[in-house]
């Protein structure tokens, strides 16, 4: 049996290893357009800002070192130019010679990934325009810096890898700018639990321009001058992040079914449309694992398992994958913020009957020192209770707490079940309820309707005529430092003492600083006959989004700058 592989890296190197691990006689050849056949190309931001030192350690294999270990094949900057699934034969330049040359297969793997998106704007193809997407692009970006001594960055994208290219230019010494056409930066998140990472990025001295895109790029005097949608910015060399697009041209040429994006459609067992042709990795539509529906979520974790799953099935082992939820992280300096699932807009978007909740917890117990809380948001079906999503955002602990989450929701677990997770204790490391499951305990309190809730969004509608009651549970001391308008201030501690004071023929809204404290409140309140709300994540996630609105745009021009 003989297999062919286009494209090394995540996908196309775990299929050729895995298919030598099942069938030590298979001949296995790699075709690498690049000079690198598997390269951590998740770490290229990091080797750019210097956090990754050695060039050496982006390398994962080589081809010499797949030929002594697997015995494998692998020929780097020899491109397959085109296919011929009649005949399963390759057409295969060699690069450094132009030689032509024919490769017959049994079976053949595409991995060719996906590229950057360059819009088509002028002076998108300037010297001082980058973008990432392999070793080569990394040393260019280098090199750059090197050469040209630059000391401002522009970087057109809020996405993983612009946020990311941020960090480590500005690690490297730069100003950095992100400007990015949505209103907030990481599309898988929600905006408000965007917001903390706003004024995080910013607060590590990255200006950030939102709801702005790029029209034109001019070469001025040595630097750039960036057109925006509103005003001008200027820099010394620009990275385009703003995505990523399948790069499926080779397929599409020979037949093989593809969607109006252009990824590859395969099923389950990660075979396309053409006998004896599988596709994995950023080129191929997945299904999304919540949705049951087609989608685009480029990331290496599925890569790798898709190249597992045709190695399988290249040796009649069934295997399928299963559909993408998309869980992914990010470090932005030293914070993190990760999701799984899908989030609020994704929900609203489908037509989801989903209910939602936020929570404010310790990274570990708060008597052992350096706890820090964490901002968790999570949605659930309302008819059946699955969780549906997550993201949260914080330092110390998001990555386990998302990883526990990812994994309930997809063994099907229901929000309510996160109470009966029983997660490691000890005060270094968590506390005996940990946050993943004081989120199932606020969301079975919320289900079973010992708690009403309203959120951030609806605190500015509420009347102020008098026919609710609006309580602030906060200690004084809390007050002064930042108040919603309108809210009463009665301290939790005496709240029974002051109950006469509060009609019990209007519904009662309460907030503290986190949601705890006001669900106590709320408690005492319906114990004495009240009805009650509880702010869903409290004053902290309230000041936090509105005070993203009413951060001022930034505008540069060679007129004038106003912040």
């Amino acid at each position: 049996m003989k297999t062919v592989i286009i494209g090394g890296v995540a996908g196309g190197a775990s299929a050729a290893a895995r298919l030598r691990r099942l069938d030590e006689s298979a001949e296995i050849i790699i075709l690498e357009r690049g000079e690198y056949v598997s390269f951590a190309n998740c770490g290229l931001p990091y080797y750019i800002g210097g956090a990754i030192k050695e060039k050496a350690n982006l390398t994962l294999q080589t081809p010499q070192s797949f030929r002594a270990r697997f015995r494998i094949d692998v020929r780097v900057q020899n491109e397959a130019t085109a296919i011929d699934p009649d005949s399963k034969t390759v057409t295969v330049k060699e690069l450094a010679t132009g030689r032509v040359y024919q490769e017959s297969y049994d079976n053949l793997i595409l991995s060719p990934g996906a590229e950057p998106v360059l819009p088509d704007i002028p002076g998108i193809h300037s010297s001082r325009v980058f973008t990432l997407r392999n070793i080569p692009d990394t040393l260019k970006i280098t090199n750059a810096i090197e050469t040209l001594k630059p000391k401002e960055a522009i970087v057109v994208g809020g996405g993983y890898i612009g946020v990311e290219m941020a960090e480590n230019l500005k690690q490297a010494g730069l100003s950095v700018t992100i400007v990015e056409l949505s209103d907030h930066l990481i599309g898988p998140l929600d905006y408000d639990m965007a917001a903390d990472i706003h004024r995080h990025i910013r607060e590590k001295g990255v200006q950030l321009i939102l709801k702005n895109g790029v029209e034109k790029i001019e070469e001025k005097n040595g630097r750039l001058a960036v057109t925006l949608q509103k005003g001008t910015v200027t820099g010394d060399i620009l990275i385009m992040a703003v995505g990523v697009r399948p790069e499926t041209g080779l397929a599409k040429a020979c037949g093989i079914a593809a969607n109006k994006r252009g990824s590859i459609l395969v099923n389950r067992q990660m075979k396309t449309s053409k006998e004896g042709i599988y596709a994995v990795g950023d080129a191929v539509e997945i299904e999304d694992f919540v949705l049951k529906q087609p989608g685009f979520i480029p990331l290496a974790g599925p890569a790798n398992k898709q190249g597992r799953i045709a190695a399988d099935n290249i040796c009649g082992i069934p295997s399928e994958y299963r559909g993408t939820q998309g869980s992914s992280i990010l470090k932005m300096f030293d914070m993190t913020a990760a999701s799984t699932g899908i989030s609020e807009k994704t929900a609203v978007a489908a037509g989801i009957d989903y209910d939602k909740t936020y929570t404010y917890s310790a990274s570990h117990a708060s008597y052992y020192p350096g706890a820090q809380n964490m901002s968790v948001k999570a949605l659930w079906d309302k008819k059946t209770g699955a969780l549906l999503g997550a993201q949260i955002t914080g330092f110390e602990g998001v990555d386990k707490r998302i990883d526990v989450l990812a994994t309930a929701i997809r063994l099907g677990a229901k929000v309510t079940d996160l109470t009966q997770l029983e997660l490691c204790y000890a005060p270094p490391y968590s506390s005996a309820k940990d946050p993943v499951n004081m989120l199932g305990y606020v969301a079975e309190n919320i289900i079973s309707g010992k708690m009403g809730q309203f959120f951030w969004h609806d605190v500015n509608t509420l009347p102020r005529d008098g026919s609710v009651t609006l309580l602030d549970v906060r200690t004084p001391l809390e007050v002064s430092r930042g108040h919603i308008e309108g809210f009463q201030n009665i301290p939790l501690d005496s709240l029974r003492e002051h109950l006469s004071e509060i009609p019990k023929d209007k519904p009662v809204y309460v907030h503290c600083h986190s949601g705890l404290r006001s669900y106590i409140a709320c408690r005492i309140l319906t114990g004495n006959g009240y009805t009650c709300y509880n702010l869903a994540g409290g004053w902290r996630l309230y000041e936090s989004v509105i005070h993203e609105k009413t951060v001022p745009e930034y505008i540069c021009t060679e007129c004038e700058r106003h912040e």
